[in-house]
């Protein structure tokens, strides 16, 4: 099982990024559970989203420990969130959920067809294109 363990602030979308790892993982044949851990339930609270990501079904619904892979929306690096600005995105989520399901061999047309499922339409083109971006492929 591969684990990923998100950290961020409410509003960041790590969360977003989490079900949307989820779901590619998914349509690729693999099985996967997403799901959140808050403090307060407020915009810019701190929080942390979990995404496990299996061959087989995942049953285990604790919270990671010892992840496989730690994404840090909260001090992401800077060339991120210069590439966020560049794009006009705003926060880094799909730039670094980008960049972790390269790293994790996930094709781009998995992570497109997660974002239809998993967004609003009006953030399809936005959130896509950020993938292409990152990861230098439009597959």
């Amino acid at each position: 099982m591969t684990e990923v363990l998100w950290h961020g602030r409410g509003g960041q979308g790590a969360f977003t990024a989490a079900r949307i790892l989820g779901c590619a993982w998914v349509l690729r044949g693999g099985y996967a559970l997403a799901f959140p851990s808050f403090g307060p339930e407020r915009r810019g609270a701190p929080m942390r989203a979990f995404t496990k990501l299996d061959t087989a079904p995942v049953v285990d619904r604790s919270e990671i420990k010892n992840p496989d892979h730690t994404v840090d929306l909260i001090s992401a690096p800077a060339e991120m969130l210069e590439l966020a600005a560049r794009l006009r995105l705003p926060t880094v989520n799909t730039l670094m959920l980008g960049r972790l399901a390269a790293d994790l061999g996930i094709e781009n047309e998995y992570l497109f067809r997660a974002i239809e499922l998993e967004m609003p339409e009006k953030l399809w083109e936005m959130n896509k294109n950020a993938i292409k971006t990152v990861t230098g492929h439009h597959s």
